[in-house]
Formats: structure tokens, sequence, C-alpha cells
């Protein structure tokens, strides 16, 4: 009988600009096949591939590829297919490259010539793998996405190179498979489905349009977000690890005074990473953390708890009771988490399904916290598990079905606490596109830089147009206080400051309330609660890298909100989006003394001088 091979499909990529076609390869161990059929000393290999248009889709095509063998067995190691190569018009080509290391790098890069990055999707450092199946490509005049429609993430890489010397950027889907496999004589070797879309624009075009397959033919289902969500956070994480229960309690007048909703009560809670019983900090045990969650609840605020599940540290009580829920390797040793000094917990086991029940539980019964702060870049993917608690065929699976225990964890905190906000910081890492159905709250995990925030939260706003997205600490923007970048992107504010001091115990900082902090922190929530930009809609009216400077714009309410972004700028704007028929009255929402004036929609042109930001909200007169 003929058996069928499921693989892996790579798609062209296809710009405006005439891209040149490479050819087709197929890796194994006898030839490295590159034109087909292939016939060489017994050896014979055809491709069948089906290139289907979606229909109401503009430039987005279904690729579906097989190779079959007609020949002599042959051991098959990996392939490439349909490579491109675009002539750059310019010095640089921007892109999306979603993959995760330990850099932390941007999303978005400029590539520009000597560039090379593989892109691996699995584990490419300890702690860090995962991403978003595709990679995107675009010039002045459009771009060219490629990448996988699969229902879970397939652990391939997507190269993105620019030769020193040459003309051109190329891209493809690659696959090296962990071990050769036969394909023996009338075997089919059936590829992944992939997509090739021509755009305009940049890549929130090409994230929304995938997003949107995902969800209309995949399975997909992304949650919408409780109001909650969009609430502002106070996070204790200012006061570090080794925080004491005073130092929240003592914080929760000025924070409710402030105008925040959400306290997050951080890292340093518990005995350690796997035991998360509350440590000597907290004597009382249970009763000191309802105590905090009582105090924060009397206060009308809510209660969210830091939590970095399927992480134990070595010697913890879960660990011995259970050794068998570790993940353990080809190598049978367990797969280490380097930031938390921990050992990875198997995603897939039921022994963890139980662990995981119970601490949800406490979490969220016997605690009574309303939602959680799930955290760690070591929960964007994992290596293969060939542990026998995981009972996998194939311990390839394990990364692929690594989202369903987010799936399991949603479920129940939400059975729980059907109001519940829950949120996944994949600290540092491009998100996992299959988690994203299991949360309500995203966040710009960890960011390295204003410029981070609002190209994750263009990415975010593409992917799940509904979904909070949580600025993270504003102490992690420029300068500490760039709240113009949270607000004027829609993103919703948090900070972890320390009041009325810092903790003398903690070596970062200082994160104290001084009152030049606290009269900016409260002019900017003033205008976040006014204007309430979180909530709106995310409106691609300019292309990244292309247009200058940096622009986003929200759609609340009856009016658009501009947000405009550069160290200095001195020259002429242009409003996109507006009616040409209409006239606006355009007010400086964000300035110490607010300018207003009118913008005839026919002539959508404004003179201005900034530094930093230009925020503007512009209303029909």
């Amino acid at each position: 009988m003929k058996k069928s091979i499921i693989f892996l499909s790579i798609a062209a990529m296809m710009v405006a600009c005439a891209p040149k076609h490479g050819t087709d390869r197929l890796f194994c161990a006898e030839a490295e096949m590159c034109s087909f059929p292939f016939k060489q000393a017994g050896l014979h290999v055809i491709k069948q591939q089906t290139v289907t248009p979606v229909e109401g889709v503009e430039g987005l095509e279904v690729i579906e590829t097989s190779f079959i063998n007609l020949g002599k067995p042959v051991k098959v190691q990996g392939y490439e297919l349909c490579r491109m190569e675009i002539q750059a018009q310019d010095t640089i080509v921007w892109s999306l490259q979603p993959s995760s290391t330990s850099l932390r790098q941007d999303w978005v890069l400029p590539v520009t010539e000597g560039f090379y990055q593989r892109n691996y999707l699995g584990m490419n450092n300890t702690d860090y793998g995962g991403g978003i199946p595709l990679v995107d490509l675009w010039q002045r005049d459009g771009g060219v996405a490629i990448g996988l429609f699969e229902p879970v993430l397939r652990m391939i890489s997507m190269p993105v190179e620019w030769k020193r010397y040459g003309k051109t950027v190329s891209a493809c889907l690659q696959f090296n498979l962990p071990e050769p496999i036969e394909l023996a004589t009338g075997d089919t070797l059936k590829c992944f489905k992939a997509f090739r879309y021509s755009h305009k624009g940049d890549y929130f075009n090409a994230l929304r349009t995938f997003s949107e397959y995902m969800q209309a033919n995949e399975g997909v289902h992304m949650q919408p977000s409780e109001p909650e969500a969009f609430e502002p956070v106070w996070c204790a994480w200012g006061y570090g690890r080794p925080f004491k229960m005073n130092m929240v309690l003592g914080t929760l007048d000025k924070v409710a005074e402030l105008g925040f909703r959400w306290v997050d009560v951080d890292d340093g809670y518990q005995i350690a990473e796997g035991d998360w019983n509350t440590n000597e900090y907290f004597p009382g045990g249970d009763k000191d953390m309802r105590h905090i969650t009582d105090e924060i609840h009397k206060r009308g605020l809510k209660a969210k708890l830091w939590w970095a599940p399927l992480a134990a540290d070595p010697g913890t009580k879960i660990l011995k009771d259970h050794p068998e829920i570790i993940l353990r390797t080809e190598e049978w040793a367990p797969e280490y988490i380097t930031w938390w000094d921990s050992w990875y917990l198997s995603p897939v086991s039921e022994v963890t399904d139980a662990y995981t029940k119970d601490l949800l539980n406490m979490f969220l019964k016997t605690w009574n916290f309303d939602g959680l702060k799930i955290d760690g870049q070591h929960l964007n993917c994992c290596m293969p598990d060939y542990g026998e608690s995981a009972a996998l065929d194939n311990p390839w699976e394990a990364p692929e079905q690594m989202p369903t225990y987010f799936e399991k964890v949603y479920d129940c905190t939400r059975a729980y606490k059907p109001d519940a906000v829950v949120q996944v910081c994949p600290c540092g890492c491009a998100v996992n596109y299959f988690i994203l159905p299991h949360i309500n709250q995203a966040v710009a995990s960890d960011p390295m830089s204003s410029c981070q925030v609002r190209m994750k939260r263009k990415a975010y706003a593409a992917m799940a147009p509904g979904l909070a997205y949580y600025g993270d600490h504003i102490e992690l923007t420029d300068g500490g206080n760039d709240y113009a970048t949270q607000i004027g992107t829609g993103s919703v504010i948090g900070t972890k400051f320390t009041y009325p001091e810092d903790n003398p115990d903690w070596n970062e900082g200082p994160f104290k309330l001084t009152p030049e902090k606290e009269s900016l922190l409260r002019k900017w929530m003033k205008i976040y609660k006014e204007h309430n930009l979180a909530r709106g809609e995310y409106l691609n009216l300019y292309t990244w890298g292309f247009d200058y400077p940096e622009a986003h714009v929200i759609r609340q309410n009856d009016a658009l909100y501009y947000a405009f972004y550069a160290d200095a700028f001195d020259g002429m704007l242009e409003l996109r989006g507006l009616d040409a028929d209409k006239e606006y009255t355009a007010v400086e929402y964000a300035a110490d003394e607010p300018r207003e004036f009118a913008v005839s929609g026919s002539n959508p042109k404004i003179e201005v001088k900034f530094e930093k930001n230009y925020l503007l909200q512009l209303k029909v007169k």
C-alpha cells in the first residue's frame, strides 16, 4: 500500500517589482534534486503543486505541494521550494521576521546589504523559540509575505538574506528533518499548506490577512477582551523579588488615588519556581495572600498574580513527588531554563495538567486573585519531549501542542473567574501565534525601546483587532516616561513605581514616585481615561519604514487620533483617512497648552515642528 507522509511546503515570494524565481530543491542523501521530474541513476521523483487564489482576497494564494517517488527508495533530508529574489529599489528593504532568540531584537527589521537571519521557529537558544509562521518583505510599492496555513506551529526556518555586493534580497521557507526519512517507491511526500500574499503597505496587511484566513479556515478563535482588560495597571515589580507584604499594602491608597484599576502582585511571593506556595516573607501563608487581595478589593481594585508555569527549580517538591513531570530531551536530560535556573515541565503531560489545576484553584479561589500575569520567554516554545509522561508517538509534537496547555489554563481560569483577565508575556520573544487564542490581554513583553512597544502594538492590532494590548511598565520605555508611545498607539498604560520609598533590598531602580513623576502620571492618566484609545480601532494608514515620521492612527468614537514619532521633525504632515468633502477641528490633545485649528479634508496637510512625538485629535465640524 502506498503511504502519504505529511511534510513542509515552501512558498514563493512575489512582489510588484518582478521577482526572480529560484529553483525547487529536494535534499536527499543520494542527490540534491533541483529540477522536476528528476531522473538519475534509478532515481525518479516528480512534483505536483496546486496554486489556488483565495476568493475575495486579492493577492493571496494557497500553495499545496507533493513529491512522488517513482524510482528507487531515497532518504529525504529536507527541502526548499520556490525561492524568490527581489530587486532592491533602495539601500533598505523592510521586513517582518517574527522569530525568537536571546537577542530579543525587533520583530520589524531593515534589511541591508550583508544581512542574513535564519528565522527558525523552533528553539534557537535555551529559553527562546517560537514565533509567527510567516515573513514579509516590503518596499515603497508594496510587498510579499510567505508562510504556512497550518493548525499548529511547524518547526520551519524562514531565512532572509541580502548577500554582500548583491542587489537582491531573497527569502524562502526551509525545513531540515531531525533525521532522514525514507521515501519508498510509490510514496508521496505531502507538504504542509503554504501561502503567498502580495500586498500594498507594510506588515500590518500581511498579518491581518494571515490571521483572518487562519480564523476562517484553520480553527483559530480569538478571545474577546474583558472591559477590565483595558484598565490601567500598577505592578509591584518595582519592589523586586524580595518584596514584603507591607510594601504592596502601603502603596494601594496611592494606586487607587491615581486612577489605576489593576494591581499586579509580581515575582517574589513563592518558595521557588515550581513550588508556588508563599515563602518566609508571608508567614501566614494562604491567609497573607488572601489579606492582600482583600485589601486590593476594598479599594475597588482588581488583583492579578504573576506566575511562570512550566518551570520548576531543581530540588522543589513537585519534582521530588513527580519526577516524571520533567520534559526530557532525546538524551533523557531535563530541558534547562536559563533565566529561572529551572527545568521545563512537560506541556503535554497529564501530570502537568493536574498540577496546574491545583495551582489555579489556589491562586483564584483560595487567594482570590482576579487574573493572571503569566510570564517567561520559555513559554513560547519547547524542545521535543521524549519523556514517558508526555506519551507522544512523535516527540516533535510537544512544541506543536504546547499552546494547548494555555488553552487549558485559560478555560480553567475563566471557569473559576468568568471575567478573569489572562495575560501571557513571552518576554522578549516574537509571540507564538497559536498562544493568542488563549489570552484576553496581550503585552509588549519586556520591550527594549519605545519603538518595540509601537511595532508590537501594530502587529497585535493586525492579528487580533479586539485584543487589549498592555504597553508594559512605562519605566521600560525611552526615558522611563514615554506615555505618548503607550497612549498614542492605543496601548493600556502601566507602571511599577514604588511609594513612598524604594525597596532597600532590591538593587534595581530607582522607581520611587517622585513629585515630578506623579505630576506627569496624573497628566497622562487623565488623557488616557478621557480619550480611551486602548478600546479604539487601529487603522493602518501609514507604511512602516517608508513614511516619515513614524505614524499611527486610532479611530475611537467620532474622532481620529494621530500619533507621530521622531527624534525631531520640522515639516509637513499628511493626515490620511479624512473625507475630502468634510471639514475637521484638530486639537493637540496631549499638549500642555493644546492648540486647536481647522483642517480641510480636501487638503489634509499641516506644518508642524516637534521633538519625540506629536499627538492630534480630529473631529468633523
